[in-house]
């Protein structure tokens, strides 16, 4: 069965483990599993970061990223996002999507399980589909996160992440991440933003630790690593004021930030809104770490598609 990276629970935590070491690996020691192939990479959500991430991470594998915007394919109206899945793994070896509903990646990653192998399949095996983005997660952004978090600090088993902000997707892959590396992760958010029983759940069943307090100083306290993202993401933008007014006390400050731990780092995964979740003082300051956290989102993309081509026994240059 081809392997699909739809949340960063697809991996097991030796995979993940895997694919950290790939993403640290220099970009000229890429093999060029890619060669004379190209990725498909749908977006119907804009982007900056994922989208250039991807396409220099498809070029360092030797391979020719296609960008295709939302309003091209029309999933789900101009056709089905399974036949949209089928038309792709025709011509592509790897199909990355950034999606308003998750399950619409659901329903792709089925239709190319059913493609794969059948007398019309594509010629090159299976095709792996990867969340560039969805309104349930956003896994990518996390191995970057983490990578980052393990230059900083080496081992991360026993390290203490505190998230300061809504309990969102980003938060969600986040949450489950942290628990596949052993860290400790605890979640300040105001009465309605936090995470359901639902997330608890999930990242209970990776033995992750976890609490969530409505006191961002009590989720900070003493913490190695402070994780922020914006108070209001994208199709959220009539609930802003509302948001703003709530989130009220859940900036992170140089306030805040003195009640971590000496040496902690703060993280964001962008875009940021200065003044808002978190100060200029603070994200331009010396213990950000917001710019070597963008960059290894490319190094991170390198490592996962490389690892999922390997997966996928996809990994063989063109004739």
């Amino acid at each position: 069965m081809t392997r699909h990276f739809l949340d960063i629970d697809d991996l097991s935590c030796a995979e993940l483990d895997e694919v950290l070491v790939l993403a640290a690996q220099p970009a000229a020691t890429a093999p060029p599993l890619l060669a004379g192939r190209g990725a498909a990479l749908v977006f119907e959500k804009p982007s900056l970061r994922t989208r250039s991430s991807t396409e220099i991470a498809v070029v360092a594998l030797g391979g020719h990223p296609v960008y295709i915007q939302g309003p091209e394919v029309g999933i789900d109206t101009r056709e089905t996002a399974e036949d949209v899945a089928r038309t792709l793994a025709c011509y592509h070896a790897l199909i990355c999507a950034r999606v308003l509903d998750h399950q619409v990646l659901v329903r792709m990653a089925a239709a190319l399980d059913e493609h794969d192998g059948g007398i019309d399949a594509p010629p090159n095996g299976g095709v792996p589909l990867v969340n560039l983005l969805s309104d349930r997660a956003h896994p990518c952004q996390v191995i970057a996160d983490l990578l980052t978090l393990r230059q900083v600090f080496g081992d991360l088993g026993g390290r203490t992440l505190a998230y300061v902000g809504d309990a969102n997707n980003v938060w969600r892959s986040l949450a489950l991440g942290a628990a596949m590396v052993g860290m400790r992760v605890r979640t300040a958010a105001p009465d309605g933003y936090g995470p359901d029983a639902d997330d608890l759940a999930r990242v209970a069943r990776l033995g992750g630790e976890i609490e969530v307090t409505e006191d961002a100083a009590e989720a900070v306290a003493g913490a190695d690593a402070i994780y922020t993202d914006v108070w209001t993401s994208m199709g959220q933008e009539e609930e802003a004021e509302l948001r703003r007014k709530a989130f009220s006390g859940f900036a992170v400050d140089d306030a805040l930030l003195a009640g971590a731990a000496p040496g902690a780092v703060v993280l964001h995964c962008l875009p940021a809104h200065r003044g808002e979740e978190i100060s200029a003082a603070v994200i331009d300051g010396p213990r950000s770490r917001v710019w070597q956290q963008a960059a290894n989102r490319m190094h991170a993309m390198r490592g996962l598609l490389g690892w999922l081509l390997a997966e996928a026994g996809a990994a063989k240059v063109a004739p």
